[in-house]
């Protein structure tokens, strides 16, 4: 019988569940076990996550914007009604009357008070323009009034600070020195000159549509954005400029300091100052006045209509006697023709304390 295919077979091998085993073995086979396991990662709780954001406690106005990402961003037909200057006004609180007076911080002003006001007023005359139209063939003292008389109620319109406004206005004159402008891209070097200011000092400055849109869309984004850098370039990007706001912080803190005056008569005096210097920032004669010998008789003027006892000292930032004597001789006369538009200003407790004419309160 011949050897004929070996079929395949198939082999099981299964365990033997009759071997008794010990409880000694047990263990280590666990443990074994235990070891050779991958890893598992432990259960976390569930993060309680809130179901809206947070809202600020008080509206503010919309976030700002550096003006690059709007020159990407195609209008829409819904975008032109939220950025009129009605929606503008709606996101943004005005400064109205009764603004709140800002409190003193007279501890940080004993720390470094002095040190700042040494610093900015070594390099005041640095940022300070003189004759600024005097290279200026088409843009006029008349037209500069004009365009800042807008600026101003422009800037109370969105909620900015005074030192924003001072910031605008140094930056506007600093570039009539150094570049011609013609008459029709004035008032774009002023909205400008603004967006500049607030980068700087501003949480939420105003957006580029937002300008253009009290520009009443004369202008572009892109002519916009690329006059900012021509301004940036002109001025070597040097901005920080000492100011009629910073100056007149500094004088208000060192006379509660030093116990000449009340807070509150200090700080309505530094209100009715701040006015005044606003009604100045818009006159061309004003121009050859530094900001430190400005705040120092604004707040002497303001003094003298609040009827105070002991007036600040003229001279108390170094100044010529004559200058000064000058510079508030002419902010006399400024209020005495635009009364009516300070006391627009001003909250009405401090109006009624002005020593103006009856009709102009």
């Amino acid at each position: 019988m011949g050897l004929g295919k070996q079929l395949p077979c198939c082999i099981m091998v299964t365990p033997c569940t009759t071997s008794p085993v010990s409880p000694a073995v047990q263990a280590g086979r666990r443990d074994n076990d235990q070891n050779l396991r991958a890893p598992v990662k432990k259960s976390r709780r569930p993060r309680l996550r809130r179901k809206q954001p947070l809202q600020p406690l008080n509206p503010g106005p919309l976030p700002g914007d550096s003006g690059v990402c709007d020159l990407f961003e195609s209008p829409s037909s819904g975008s032109e009604g939220s950025d009129s200057p009605a929606a503008a006004r709606s996101c943004s609180p005005l400064l109205g009357p009764a603004q709140h007076l800002v409190q003193l911080d007279l501890q940080t002003f004993r720390d470094y008070g002095q040190s700042c006001y040494a610093f900015r007023r070594a390099r005041e005359s640095h940022f300070h323009p003189r004759e600024p139209l005097a290279r200026q063939p088409q843009v006029t003292a008349e037209s500069r009034c004009k365009l800042l008389s807008w600026l101003i109620p422009v800037h109370r319109q969105f909620g900015l600070s005074f030192e924003s406004l001072c910031l605008t206005v140094n930056t506007l004159d600093r570039f009539l020195t150094t570049t011609p402008v013609a008459a029709d891209c004035f008032q774009l070097l002023g909205v400008t000159s603004l967006l500049i200011a607030c980068k700087q000092v501003e949480v939420h400055p105003p957006r580029v549509k937002q300008l253009l849109a009290l520009c009443c869309g004369a202008f572009s984004r892109q002519q916009l954005c690329n006059l900012e850098c021509i301004v940036l370039h002109k001025l070597h990007f040097s901005l920080g400029a000492p100011t009629i706001s910073f100056f007149l912080e500094h004088f208000t803190h060192a006379r509660v300091e030093a116990g000449q005056v009340e807070v509150s008569e200090a700080l309505e005096a530094q209100t009715l100052a701040r006015g005044v210097a606003e009604l100045s920032l818009a006159d061309y004669a004003f121009t050859n006045y530094a900001p430190s010998q400005l705040a120092i008789c604004c707040l002497a003027l303001a003094d003298r209509m609040l009827h105070l006892q002991h007036p600040v000292d003229l001279c108390l930032v170094g100044h010529p006697e004559e200058a000064l004597q000058d510079c508030l001789g002419k902010l006399q006369l400024l209020v005495a023709i635009n009364g009516t538009s300070l006391t627009h200003m001003l909250p009405i407790q401090i109006c009624e304390k002005c020593s103006l004419p009856p009709s102009l309160k």
